[in-house]
């Protein structure tokens, strides 16, 4: 049988997947032994994987995650006190993204917040949603540009429309007046239609005087705190200092080899 026609038509209408599972079943005895009805299932079931995949790769590399490869299976419950497994689980739902609630993760340097804030991101784009991981004073950097060439309202827009927006590094330098607009902006386009993850050295609780401005303030955290989910970690060690410590171990059984 001539297979090359029908896997060029596949390609041909996208249906890679398929392809490259017919490919293989004609390469293997025991597939060609399946009931027509089994070998289409299997190849409508690869198709689906295959898609499920490039959507996922195509979200993770829009997510510009911190720590690309940061996934919830990994977490080290041991390491940090504050990681509650029951609401790890329930997070990993992403119920919380789909009902548009935030998530507020605070503790001290080298603890694990951008990790954790990464690893849930990554589980949203898992789940075929939207992610996007920007640090505070970046963002508002990015702001100040986008005010001066115009763009300001297109890049809110942009951002409106992802699913969970990562914001790193809250409150780690000093806020005047023009970003504390932008940000009331950001949350506003946000608040009951999308979700956000925010970490901060700052406990929430002093989140209010940070800002500042005690009429905007009051806006902003109406929109980020009600209907959050709470993290405080607190770690043993840094993660850094931990990570650190690994790389010059594995230099040295190098090194030794």
């Amino acid at each position: 049988m001539l297979i090359q026609p029908t896997l060029d038509t596949l390609n041909r209408l996208k249906l890679h997947g398929m392809a490259l599972a017919l490919s293989e079943q004609m390469t293997h005895n025991a597939a060609q032994g399946l009931a027509f009805e089994e070998r289409l299932a299997l190849l409508l079931d690869r198709e689906e994987l295959h898609r499920d995949n490039r959507r996922m790769t195509r979200l993770l590399q829009l997510a510009q995650l911190k720590y690309r490869d940061a996934v919830i299976e990994d977490l080290d419950y041991r390491s940090r006190s504050g990681l509650d497994r029951s609401q790890l689980a329930s997070l990993a739902s992403c119920d919380w993204i789909r009902t548009n609630q935030s998530v507020l993760i605070q503790g001290a340097t080298g603890c694990g917040k951008t990790y954790l804030a990464c690893a849930l991101a990554h589980q949203a784009c898992r789940q075929g949603l939207s992610a996007l991981y920007v640090r505070a004073p970046r963002l508002f950097e990015e702001f100040t540009l986008c005010h001066a060439d115009g763009s300001f309202r297109k890049r809110l827009a942009a951002i409106a429309k992802i699913n969970v927006l990562v914001i790193d590094d809250f409150a780690i330098a000093p806020i005047g007046p023009r970003e504390r607009n932008d940000l009331l902006e950001l949350l506003d386009d946000r608040v009951g239609t999308r979700a956000c993850i925010v970490t901060s050295q700052l406990p929430v609780n002093d989140w209010h005087d940070y800002i500042g401005d005690p009429t905007l303030a009051d806006a902003i955290l109406d929109r980020l705190v009600h209907r959050s989910h709470r993290i405080h970690l607190e770690a043993k060690e840094s993660m850094r200092k931990r990570e650190a410590a690994k790389e010059t171990a594995k230099a040295k059984v190098r090194a030794e080899a």
